[in-house]
This record gives C-alpha cells, sequence and structure tokens, in this order.
C-alpha cells in the first residue's frame, strides 16, 4: 500500500513526507525534476505533471492513497481537476486534499475559489476524501523577516479582526496522521473537512509587539495599505500572483481567519501536544538570525 505525495518537493510536502517515512509509510514522490529531489531514504521517486495526463496515470498507478496539494499558479484549479480524475480513473478511494480555510467566504480572492471549485467536485463526484483548510501559514512571513529586522515594520496587512496563524510543521503532521488514519481504514472513509488554525487569533499590532518583545526594540505594524503591499509584492512575483495576495489581504481586513468552536482542541487532542504558536515560530527566526 503507497502514498503518493505531490507538491513533494515544497514546504509542506517536504515535511509530510519526513513525517510519514517516519511512521513506517511507503512513500512515493511526484516531482517535475527528479534531479532537485531530496527526500529520506526509501522514498520513491517518479517524475510527473498535473498537466501531463500519461505522466499522472504512470505515477497513479499502484497507488491507495493521495496527498494533493497544488501550488498557487494560474491553472491550479485545472491542474486539481486533473489530478482527481485521473485518482478516480485509477480506482485511488483514498484522498487528502490541501485547501484553504474560509474558501466559501474569500470567494473573491482566486486562489480561494479556485480551492473551493475542487472541494465541490470532490463532494459531487463522491470522492472519499479529508478536506484540510489551513488558515494563514505562519512560515509565509520569513518573507518579511528583512522589514522586520531591518527596517523595524510588519508590513503584512492583516488588519484587526484577527489571523488564527497555523505553523507549517503542524499542518505536515495533521496531514500525514490523516493520510494513514484512511490509508489504514478498512474501508474508503466518508469526506470529512478540518479547519487547520493556530493556538493565538492575531491582529497586525498582536504580531508587532510580539517581534517588540522577541527583538527587544520597538516594531511597529505597517498598517493595512494593500495597493502598496499588491506594489512591493510585484517586485519579486508575478502580477496576477500580486493582485490575487492583494485580494486576500483586504479580506483579511474584512474577515479576518477565525476558527469555529472545538477547532483548537481538536487539532491538540489529534495531536498529543500543543500547536506552535507564532511567538515560537518569532523567537526560533530571531536566534537564527
Amino acid at each position: 500500500m503507497t502514498i503518493l505525495v505531490t507538491g513533494a518537493t515544497g514546504n509542506i510536502g517536504s515535511q509530510v513526507i519526513e513525517q510519514l517515512v517516519n511512521r513506517g509509510a511507503d512513500v512515493r514522490a511526484l516531482v517535475r525534476d527528479p534531479s532537485k529531489a531530496d527526500f529520506p531514504a526509501g522514498v520513491t521517486v517518479v517524475k510527473g505533471d498535473f498537466l501531463d495526463v500519461d505522466s499522472l496515470r504512470s505515477a497513479f498507478d499502484g497507488v491507495s492513497t493521495l496527498f494533493l496539494l497544488n501550488a498557487v499558479v494560474p491553472d491550479e484549479f485545472t491542474q486539481a481537476l486533473i489530478a482527481l480524475n485521473v485518482a478516480r480513473s485509477v480506482g485511488i478511494e483514498r484522498i487528502v486534499y490541501l485547501s484553504v480555510i474560509h474558501p466559501d467566504v474569500y470567494v473573491n480572492v482566486p486562489h480561494f475559489a479556485g480551492k473551493f471549485g475542487v472541494e465541490r467536485m470532490i463532494e459531487q463526484m463522491g470522492l472519499h476524501a479529508t478536506i484540510l483548510r489551513p488558515a494563514y501559514f505562519i512560515q509565509n512571513d520569513l518573507t518579511i523577516k528583512d522589514a522586520i529586522t531591518g527596517y523595524g515594520v510588519y508590513p503584512m496587512p492583516i488588519g484587526d479582526k484577527g489571523l488564527a496563524m497555523i505553523d507549517t510543521r503542524d499542518i505536515a503532521e495533521i496531514a500525514a496522521l490523516e493520510l494513514l488514519r484512511r490509508e489504514q481504514a478498512t474501508q474508503p472513509l466518508p469526506i470529512h473537512r478540518m479547519n487547520l488554525v493556530g493556538p493565538d487569533i492575531l491582529t497586525g499590532t498582536d504580531i508587532a509587539a510580539i517581534w517588540s518583545d522577541v527583538l527587544h526594540r520597538p516594531i511597529v505594524y505597517g498598517g493595512g495599505d494593500t495597493q502598496a503591499f499588491e506594489q512591493n509584492l510585484k517586485q519579486f512575483m508575478p502580477a496576477w500572483m500580486a493582485y490575487d495576495m492583494r485580494m486576500m489581504s483586504e479580506r483579511f481586513l474584512t474577515d479576518g481567519m477565525l476558527p469555529e468552536g472545538g477547532d483548537i482542541k481538536r487539532l491538540t487532542t489529534l495531536l498529543g501536544r500543543p500547536l506552535h504558536s507564532y511567538r515560537n515560530f518569532a523567537s526560533e527566526s530571531a536566534a537564527s538570525a
């Protein structure tokens, strides 16, 4: 019985593989470029691409459980639908799909809307899947660490509604546990949705205060100028993606990313430990500077 991990060389996928290997699973990793693959011993590497259907058929052959992770790209929705259709055609009945929290609320944000469409396909096609809905990744803030440490500003326009940010280590471990739960079940399990959230609901001001404590100097919150945010992002990512991120940040300001009742307790029970906090991340980041 084999678990296939897509997005295998990325931050989440590589950690899912490590978690699975540590638990004795038979793991196959789907990668576009095998020369870039660096996985633990025993992981089978297969070359494939979501838009190359024949490569997916080959990669999916003999797989019992699928971890589906699609990167934020212009054709993310198409890629996911192709992957699910191919999985269904070869008889894969155990799936864990990495979606996003509140995709039915952030309806104007392209990559949220795409993931919600994928969720609808899973439901309408009667696929057996766990749909993981993570909030904002804490580790996203590694990309702005220089602004924090160099200019004394936390620049992410996350507003004052609050985000229940989650550590990618927690996402990966939860994903691995769900993959194994489905893999080891005697029959394919019904659809199950899980919000993946961190232990704290944090505003921009809250996060600036955490960095101030950790760095022992004042860090201020940069505020909610989403237009400036988009322009800054365009310096190092495509314009369409910068706009997508701006749309997301505007929903941060109006809606936040809040957990539902019982989410945190369910996740800590599943993990058997506390969730990683933003303060943990900030302290670790400052220590490694």
